[in-house]
């Protein structure tokens, strides 16, 4: 669905990221598939591609339906996104992708690293409090949706890599430390490729089934113009917007 969507709250939830609420019509009740959907959302009027937001929160609503997005400024798109008020209009095709494959009752691990944090607390809410959660981030000031995370997860813990909120690291210490104490169903994991390849081995280690959130740069977001192509483990190439998001980790070509 492509629909002109009001912005009805706006914040920063950290120093280096924006939060928007958008009334979205009925994009949920018609296109939610699960959590780690995307959408594609045009960014001014000269700029001819639009850029594609994972979904950080959303639900059916009266009158209209809401959805959450989370992003930190990376270009001028973006840039010109953040400059977006409360009142105007932002135009949105979505929802597209596939999301994670996960049960409500199912017990994850989710695994978020920087911004690939904001759409696995649609995960955390989907799951009904059966899901903890591993949050990565570069330091305090890029720490972002930790109280959110906690209020839907009976475990949240936290990496930094200057150690000045919770451990020092990356997220693979305190991974190793639940998924030896714990049995989940899956892990699921969204962030820069190089965590998601630590975490998909991690996952493999235990025996623990694993899927990936991939992100490429991409033009028309819905398969057409095949740009967005990612390797795969068997030598074939599937695209992130029609394919993915979400992947099995055991499918992608990591060394690609």
């Amino acid at each position: 669905m492509e629909t002109k969507c009001p912005i009805v709250y706006k914040d920063t939830p950290s120093a280096h990221a924006v939060r928007m609420e958008l009334e979205v019509g009925r994009m949920v009740a018609q296109s939610f598939r699960s959590p780690g959907q995307f959408v594609h959302i045009k960014c001014g009027h000269s700029r001819l591609l639009r850029r594609p937001i994972s979904v950080c929160t959303c639900q059916s609503d009266d009158p209209a339906d809401l959805l959450t997005i989370v992003f930190e400024v990376r270009g001028e798109g973006t840039e010109w996104l953040a400059r977006r008020e409360v009142g105007e209009s932002l135009d949105v095709l979505g929802l597209l992708g596939n999301g994670f494959q996960m049960d409500p009752k199912s017990r994850c691990l989710l695994v978020g690293g920087g911004i690939g944090v904001p759409p696995m607390l649609g995960c955390a809410q989907y799951a009904n409090g059966n899901c903890d959660a591993v949050l990565g981030f570069r330091d305090t000031g890029h720490a972002l949706l930790v109280k959110e995370f906690q209020a839907h997860c009976p475990t949240v813990a936290v990496a930094t890599e200057d150690g000045s909120l919770g451990e020092k690291g990356f997220v693979t210490g305190p991974m190793e430390a639940l998924l030896a104490a714990h049995s989940y169903d899956a892990v699921l994991c969204c962030g820069p490729k190089p965590m998601l390849k630590a975490a998909a081995a991690l996952a493999k280690a235990h025996g623990v089934p694993c899927q990936v959130s991939l992100e490429e740069r991409m033009a028309c977001g819905v398969g057409a113009c095949l740009g967005c192509a990612v390797q795969m483990a068997d030598g074939t190439m599937k695209h992130v917007c029609k394919d993915g998001p979400i992947f099995d980790a055991s499918e992608v070509d990591w060394n690609g």
